[in-house]
């Protein structure tokens, strides 16, 4: 992908990538101002609404951001905007097991997340056996696969909930593999001593 992004950018990098960048997004921006938020646009995976890609937009910026975030060592304070990406997640349920070719259960698990800001999301018909239950961050971060769900405090209840979380991909591609457990957190930083 990188190889084929430098090709398509003509190897543009440092301040020149950075300055494309800035004049794309600030285009991007004003095309989805104008647009009819149900139109369908093309998509590397499946076509999306206009208000499922600025979504998916935000979701894609959000969980690069969370490895960057990771290895500086600087814990993410995130804000109740997320619920945009918790949105996305909750949507792609179908998705993840169609991509995989597996059948779709039939009833999307209770979710019961607490936001940033210590509100109460609720999603889907409430179950007590199987939902998922943690932090609002938690979910996006599995969702996105920005973390294994074992190194989360995310709680899964019922079988539907544990395989869900154990395979979630709200990302348009071929299946992808979580990352394995221990090997994506926050990165401790040493300060050097004087």
């Amino acid at each position: 992908m990188v190889a084929h992004t430098r090709d398509k950018l003509d190897n543009l990098c440092g301040p020149d990538l950075l300055e494309t960048w800035h004049n794309f997004y600030a285009e991007m921006a004003q095309r989805f101002f104008k647009a009819d938020p149900k139109a369908r646009v093309k998509w590397a995976g499946p076509d999306m609404s206009v208000l499922s890609s600025i979504t998916a937009r935000l979701m894609e910026t959000w969980a690069h951001s969370q490895a960057i975030y990771d290895m500086l060592g600087h814990k993410r304070v995130n804000g109740d905007h997320i619920k945009n990406i918790v949105v996305l997640g909750n949507n792609t349920f179908s998705w993840t097991f169609t991509n995989r070719s597996e059948p779709v259960p039939a009833t999307r698990p209770f979710l019961l997340l607490t936001s940033p800001s210590g509100d109460l999301w609720k999603f889907n018909d409430e179950s007590e056996t199987d939902y998922i239950e943690g932090l609002a961050s938690d979910f996006c971060q599995v969702v996105t696969q920005t973390r294994h769900i074992k190194d989360t405090n995310l709680k899964t209840f019922g079988a539907v909930a544990t395989n869900w979380m154990e395979v979630a991909q709200c990302f348009a591609g071929p299946p992808s593999e979580p990352p394995i457990p221990g090997t994506r957190f926050l990165q401790a930083v040493s300060t050097p001593t004087l």
